[in-house]
């Protein structure tokens, strides 16, 4: 896709990765809009590249159900969607907070499934998209101690995975974002979570946690858009969590190799 002039909305962009992702995005000539809670952190990050603002809490379904009406009213067709915004709970299952539990499935799953209902029809009208996914290392399978989240990422992947194959005879693309740890407060967070040290000891004597920056996370994005790549993982030393959950995907595409479904088959 080219990205210069493209409008791009990015969720989750007041700090770590979508901070980052709306920095890359503008140098590469992207018109970026931005959506968060805090309206203070999303002016700062966007201050130095103009980026437009849009205060948001997308837990709150009203809100929303309202974002993309009011980003496209402001600043026209949405050509790349990045839904970034997440949360994690960080704590063996059965001591966390079950308004927690909702919190994490709305704003991890729920809000990217809207917003991207919200923003297909336009994208199919028009023949043209991308669609791209903040899924997770802990989508690939279950790790102790995110149960929840782990749940909701691997939800991400599946709903992209239909999506793929429903929008294959169109000119929308898919990117699914699956990183491991990055140096984010997120990762702080998981990192002292009670119960969750020998979890982390374990991988990480076997050096399988290497720490990514959220601007090279950024950067592989925004080319994955450019060049239309389905995915961009890390850490790649965990390649084989990545190449097993793919294999379903890709079986099932295969099977159905042929099979009239999306806009185009109507």
């Amino acid at each position: 896709m080219q990205l210069q002039e493209a409008h791009v909305l990015i969720t989750g962009a007041s700090r770590g990765i979508g901070a980052a992702m709306a920095a890359a995005f503008a140098s590469a000539g992207a018109r970026v809009s931005m959506a968060a809670r805090s309206l203070d952190a999303l002016t700062d990050v966007a201050a130095p590249f103009g980026g437009l603002v849009h205060q948001v809490d997308l837990t709150d379904p009203a809100q929303t159900d309202d974002l993309i009406d009011r980003v496209q009213d402001k600043a026209g067709p949405i050509d790349v969607l990045v839904n970034n915004a997440g949360i994690e709970e960080a704590a063996l299952f059965h001591e966390v907070d079950v308004d927690l539990v909702r919190t994490v499935s709305r704003l991890n799953l729920e809000a990217p499934m809207v917003l991207t209902r919200q923003v297909l029809p336009t994208m199919i009208e028009r023949d043209q998209g991308h669609l791209v996914f903040t899924s997770s290392l802990a989508g690939t399978a279950g790790f102790p101690g995110l149960a929840a989240y782990g749940a909701t990422k691997a939800g991400l992947l599946n709903f992209a995975a239909a999506l793929r194959i429903e929008l294959r005879d169109t000119d929308i693309d898919l990117t699914v974002v699956s990183p491991g740890p990055v140096d984010t407060d997120m990762w702080d967070a998981v990192g002292s979570a009670p119960g969750l040290e020998s979890v982390l000891d374990r991988l990480n004597m076997l050096k399988l946690l290497p720490i990514a920056t959220p601007t090279k996370v950024a950067e592989r994005t925004v080319e994955a858009v450019r060049f239309g790549r389905r995915h961009v993982r890390t850490p790649r030393r965990l390649a084989p969590n990545f190449w097993l959950r793919e294999a379903a995907s890709r079986t099932t595409e295969l099977l159905l190799r042929g099979v009239d479904v999306g806009p185009n088959s109507r």
